[in-house]
């Protein structure tokens, strides 16, 4: 608990605030923060959420980041303080968007809550963006064309399933999937259905508790020139359309036939 209680002990005096006013805030004594900023002993689940709320720092970060290393001028508060996300700007103040290279696709899954992993990323600046936070993820397959292997999907950053438009495309981080790009539908207010463009994958769904992060295109970034029409992928789609029309036909023959 020695990284916790430097955590908090640093957060009080940068508040510049004395024992007694954050115990009084948190409604415990001053001898059990005390203990605690001391690591002599640990708090309840119940005073570290407490004490996540008061300092408006996430859980993930009071127990296993050095706040001290990091810029916490620079951190933008989530929804219920689920994470912070690092935000980087410019000589001008403008958002600069962290890019995750194919290489730290896999890495993202465990660092998308680490301030220290976040702020390695390359950046890159796009003044056309109206104001919010953006990332670039790398896409992978052929499932949402034109977007092919060693694009960017660059999203802009959604607090809630609420905020999801059906329809509208999304790069999703799922505890089940990793890092997806897909269209999608809410399907009821426990799940999405996500909707590959390449009618060649079928539809499928997420449970609402299995998403970690939901950011809503803005742009993308093509690395290769698209090459449309004669790919072996797009003779698949056709075929496979050629498929379901004629298994549509033959249904309607053998409804025919019965009458």
């Amino acid at each position: 608990m020695s990284l916790f209680s430097d955590n908090i002990r640093h957060l009080r005096m940068k508040k510049d605030v004395s024992q007694e006013i954050v115990a009084e805030g948190l409604s415990i004594t001053r001898d059990s923060l005390a203990k605690y900023e001391q690591g002599k002993s640990q708090p309840p689940f119940e005073t570290l959420i407490k004490l996540s709320h008061y300092y408006h720092v996430s859980m993930d970060l009071l127990l296993t980041v050095d706040i001290r290393k990091i810029n916490m001028d620079g951190l933008i508060q989530l929804e219920d303080n689920r994470i912070l996300l690092p935000i980087t700007v410019d000589s001008k103040g403008e958002n600069i968007i962290e890019i995750i290279p194919h290489k730290a696709r896999a890495g993202y899954m465990s660092g998308y809550s680490d301030a220290e992993f976040i702020e390695s990323l390359q950046h890159v600046s796009l003044p056309f963006l109206s104001s919010g936070k953006y990332r670039a993820f790398p896409v992978e397959g052929d499932s949402m064309p034109p977007h092919n292997d060693g694009s960017f999907i660059i999203g802009k950053y959604v607090e809630s399933l609420g905020e999801v438009r059906d329809g509208r495309t999304y790069v999703l981080l799922t505890k089940t999937e990793g890092i997806v790009y897909k269209r999608l539908n809410k399907n009821g207010k426990n799940s999405l259905m996500l909707i590959s463009d390449n009618a060649f994958y079928d539809p499928y769904t997420v449970k609402a508790s299995d998403v970690l992060e939901i950011w809503e295109y803005a742009c993308s970034i093509a690395t290769k020139e698209f090459e449309p029409d004669d790919s072996p992928e797009t003779i698949r789609d056709v075929l496979q359309g050629m498929r379901k029309e004629m298994a549509a036909l033959r249904s309607i023959n053998n409804n025919k036939i019965h009458r």
